[in-house]
Formats: structure tokens, C-alpha cells, sequence
């Protein structure tokens, strides 16, 4: 049996984007949304009031531009979704239980200033060490030498969450951040990972 999981991150208060991801929501068992549905702490509501229609198992974790606090309120009246940060759940599909790992914001710091919610690795290192084996990862930035590659080819992901998915081995790994490659997936050990971006892609996770 496989699981078949929406995924996508970096909204940045695109309403259409939102749109079309509640209506692909329908062809989903889970819904993972990586991270950055604001600009600067600016518009959350923008896109979670547009998807919070979606009544699938549905986990977020906040990006850089919005803090897990702020994400928590903004979703409070979404019945079927969940904020982690730094913790994990368990989702029941098909008479399983999938457990569920997030960590949100930019790791490691980011160049943007004061304004980014950002963490540094040793930061990162403890909100990822509860991760179970075999979880679903979600994360918004990606693990370093992925899918981390700057429209400048520079690497710039988290070395940190490299470790966790080496040691973890979760079955499948999300994540966003690095806009340049969004949609593009690659295998880490034996884990696939993907950044996921504001379309939103569907894969087929075995459970």
C-alpha cells in the first residue's frame, strides 16, 4: 500500500496557488505544506483562509517568514491541520499510523536579517532529535547538497537535517525554502527528498 501525499511550500500569499492546491487536495490521503505562506511575518491569512477548506490530514510547518506561534493562530480554525515545530504526530491512513516529524524555519541563518525566523544547526540538531525512523520529514529548508542549489549553483542547505535523514532514514523527506529548485527530487541513503514549491506535487510514499 502507499500513501499518496500533496506537497508544497514558499506560497508567499499566492491566493491562485492556494486555489488549485485545495482543489488537488481531493486527490490526496495527507497534505504536508513546508513552510513560508507569508511574506515577512505580512499576509498569512492571505492563503490559510483560502486552505483551510481542505479536510485532509493536513501537517505545516512555518518557514522563515512566519513564526510557528503566528502559523498556530492562523490555522486555529483549520479542523483537519496541524503545526509542528521541533515535535512530531501520528496520522491514521488506511488502518496505519504514520508518524510525522517538523521542523520549521530557516536552517541555517539566514542572510535576510533580523526579520527571518532562522535557527542555527546545533538549534536544529534538537528539534530533529525526536524524529522517529521510518517518519515522514518535513522540513523548510532542505538538508545541505540536495535540493538546496541557489539560482547561483551555491549549496545552501542544512547540514543538520542531512544528519537527521542519514541517522533517521525517514521514509520520505519534504521541504521548500530554495526557490530555484523547486519540484526537484532526489534520494538521500535511502530516502527520497523533495522541494516541493508552490504548485504542488503528489507522491506516492509507501506507508
Amino acid at each position: 500500500m502507499t500513501i499518496r501525499i500533496l506537497c508544497f511550500s514558499d506560497l508567499h500569499r499566492d491566493q491562485e496557488a492556494a486555489k488549485r492546491l485545495v482543489e488537488l487536495a481531493d486527490q490526496a490521503d495527507l497534505v504536508l505544506g513546508a513552510g513560508d505562506f507569508a511574506n515577512r511575518h505580512e499576509g498569512l491569512a492571505d492563503t490559510l483562509d483560502i486552505l483551510q477548506s481542505i479536510t485532509r490530514p493536513t501537517v505545516l510547518v512555518p518557514g522563515n517568514g512566519e513564526t510557528a506561534d503566528e502559523l498556530r493562530e492562523a490555522t486555529a480554525n483549520w479542523q483537519s491541520a496541524i503545526v509542528l515545530h521541533g515535535e512530531g504526530c501520528e496520522i491514521e491512513l488506511h488502518n496505519s499510523t504514520i508518524p510525522v516529524w517538523g521542523v520549521g524555519g530557516g536552517i541555517p541563518v539566514t542572510p535576510f536579517g533580523a526579520w527571518s525566523y532562522d535557527f542555527d544547526e546545533d538549534q536544529a540538531t534538537e528539534m530533529l532529535a525526536g524524529c522517529p525512523e521510518g517518519a515522514i520529514l518535513i522540513t523548510h529548508s532542505p538538508a545541505l547538497d540536495t535540493v538546496d542549489h541557489d539560482s547561483a549553483g551555491k549549496i545552501r542547505g542544512s547540514q543538520s537535517i542531512r544528519d537527521a535523514i542519514l541517522a533517521k532514514k525517514p521514509r520520505f523527506a519534504v521541504c521548500g525554502h530554495i526557490h530555484s529548485d523547486w519540484e526537484r527530487q532526489v534520494t538521500l541513503g535511502a530516502t527520497p527528498i523533495l522541494n516541493a514549491g508552490p504548485r504542488g506535487v503528489l507522491v506516492d510514499v509507501p506507508e
